[in-house]
């Protein structure tokens, strides 16, 4: 489906929420640009997120880069050629140009993708961006360079996640017996030491496992939470500040960027430049939104408090976490106490 097409189906359906299939449109999406014929051609590969600004931005990348090159470059998006958890390795092997990766899929091979999910570390976008600029930016392109073989053009964070239950978990004893899907081997840990369970889940699955009983909650971003009506199911929505940012990368084969003319590399790097400062400047005000619509709809909104944060966050509860994190990273060879500390320096912790 183009832009033009997807602007006609939402004219007929103002908001789209319920199914996965609607909230993402179509498959695919590819902006023609008339003021040049298309010399290069190329798919960037992307996850389903209804809603969620990571969509909002992937999908504006062929219309920018099309308008920056005056035509001569060509994206199409699409949701449907690999899984999700194959984006960024789909990049490396040459399976696709493109990618709009996230960082947490791959923090079991590679422990620093995954720093966001560390309990009580980054607790927010705005400790995520200290981070970031302060060394992690630069640490995680050498990364994607030498063991994707990708060059990362931009990078965002999805929604800040938000825990949607069937009951209220509004005190850490509250996790007790809980079933829990989570995205990343940390927030597993965790919840297995508040005595919880930590289900990993593809996102097509959450709704229908909500309903069955197969799970009583889930940890997914907020923005996707509202629009896939996932508060429906389980209408408690809750801020423990757990793997609060999931960060996202748009990446491209190493191979395929040394064969594009430097005048063109260089507005393909503006454009994402610019794709970039709109991603976190208007972040805050995107979530907001997310919550205070679903909030009018009928959803229970609940943040726990910086005392009920702290008692979570106590060493007997997030050790495991960190002590996996720690194992993994001197598997792959670095100091991971070291690089903890380093962002707590950062972030004065």
């Amino acid at each position: 489906m183009t832009i033009q097409s997807a602007v006609s189906f939402l004219g007929k359906k103002e908001t789209v929420r319920g199914t996965l299939a609607a909230a993402l449109l179509a498959g695919s999406l590819s902006v023609p640009f008339a003021a040049a014929e298309a010399e290069y051609e190329f798919t960037m590969g992307a996850i389903v997120s209804p809603g969620d600004i990571y969509g909002k931005m992937t999908t504006s990348v062929p219309e920018r880069i099309a308008e920056a090159t005056n035509g001569k470059v060509e994206i199409t998006v699409s949701d449907s050629l690999v899984a999700a958890s194959q984006v960024a390795s789909a990049v490396r092997d040459g399976r696709l140009p493109m990618s709009a990766a996230l960082h947490t899929y791959l923090a079991g091979d590679e422990p620093r993708m995954g720093i966001f999910n560390l309990p009580g570390l980054i607790e927010n976008i705005d400790d995520y961006q200290k981070v970031r600029d302060a060394f992690w930016a630069e640490d995680v392109a050498r990364i994607w360079d030498e063991s994707w073989n990708a060059k990362v053009f931009a990078e965002g964070a999805w929604c800040n996640t938000r825990l949607f239950s069937k009951t209220p978990i509004h005190s850490i004893e509250d996790f007790k017996g809980k079933r829990l899907r989570v995205h990343n081997p940390q927030s597993a840990s965790l919840i297995e030491s508040l005595g919880g369970k930590g289900t990993p889940m593809p996102m097509t699955e959450i709704v229908p496992a909500l309903e069955r009983g197969v799970i009583d909650g889930v940890f997914t971003s907020a923005c996707v939470g509202g629009t896939m009506d996932i508060w429906r199911e389980a209408p408690h929505v809750q801020d423990w500040g757990i793997a609060p940012v999931t960060g996202w990368a748009i990446l491209m084969n190493n191979d395929e960027w040394e064969k594009l003319p430097s005048d063109i590399q260089e507005q393909i790097q503006d454009a994402m430049d610019e794709l970039q400062a709109e991603t976190f400047g208007g972040y805050k005000e995107f979530v907001q939104k997310a919550m205070d619509q679903m909030e009018e709809d009928g959803a229970k909104v609940w943040s726990a408090s910086e005392e009920q944060r702290a008692k979570l966050n106590q060493e007997k509860y997030t050790q495991a976490a960190y002590d996996s994190w720690y194992q993994r990273a001197e598997e792959v060879g670095f100091d991971g106490p070291a690089y903890v500390q380093k962002i707590r320096d950062v972030l004065d912790k």
